[in-house]
């Protein structure tokens, strides 16, 4: 193409259509997933014989 020929306007590149709220919510699922699991807290301190009785 020479300097002198008009140039076709330039299309603007496809852009996926993602709302902010799937992308953050995305990222929060990708962030729990990739933690290892926490620790339980000892909230009940009986035995597990203990817990079938009270059931």
């Amino acid at each position: 193409m020479s300097p002198t020929e008009p140039q076709a306007p330039r299309r603007p590149q496809a852009v996926a259509g993602v709302s902010m709220r799937d992308l953050l919510a995305s990222c929060a699922a990708a962030e729990a997933v990739s933690r290892p699991p926490r620790v339980p807290e000892p909230q009940d301190r009986r035995t597990p014989r203990e817990h079938r009785e009270a059931a």
